[in-house]
């Protein structure tokens, strides 16, 4: 069964917040706009990119900080507030992003999933996508900030050990549930 329809059969009616985790240019959009799609109930699509802290605040630390990029990028507090306390009645909230399984957000899914992809295929993935955006800093940006940003996340919270779903998606044609709990 392809992994879309297993993860289709973990959202019930009692399931109304579903995080999409991974690291940057996992898939974790793609995937979640495919989900909203197929999903026959009302959805609300989010992702955390929409609560970024001020440009002064997130690079607080340096602007290729890893750990400034793991602790100073989101407004978490915005993030809750707005969003993950009022969700409407029998809706599904799709919430697409990095650190979504950072320890105090886990209590807010009902079902979590990791999308993880080797630091590598990151890499070359950021390199296509982010280039209109960072030019020729593209690969000095993953290579200092973010590359490092997640493994610091990945050793602090083990997002892999705490999603209910974790998918390889090296291969986003191809992609393989590698746990589900």
């Amino acid at each position: 069964m392809p992994v879309l329809d297993r993860i289709i059969q973990r959202i019930t009616p009692a399931v109304t917040r579903v995080a999409i985790d991974g690291p940057d240019a996992a898939g974790k959009t793609t995937m979640a706009s495919e989900l909203a799609a197929r999903l026959d109930r009302n959805v609300v699509r989010v992702s955390v990119d929409d609560f970024h802290n001020r440009p002064e605040v997130r690079r607080r630390q340096g602007s290729l900080s890893p750990k400034g990029y793991y602790e100073d990028t989101f407004d978490y507090d915005a993030f809750r507030a707005r969003l993950l306390e009022p969700i409407p009645a029998g809706a599904v909230l799709l919430v697409d992003g990095v650190f979504l399984l950072r320890p105090e957000l886990r209590s807010y899914w009902d079902l979590s999933i990791y999308l993880d992809v080797r630091p590598d295929e990151t890499l070359r993935r950021a390199l296509i996508r982010d280039f209109g955006i960072f030019g020729d800093a593209v690969r000095e940006r993953y290579t200092l900030r973010y590359l490092p940003g997640q493994a610091h996340y990945r050793a602090l919270a083990d997002p892999l050990g705490h999603a209910d779903i974790v998918v390889d998606n090296n291969d986003p044609e191809s992609p393989k549930l590698v746990a589900s709990r």
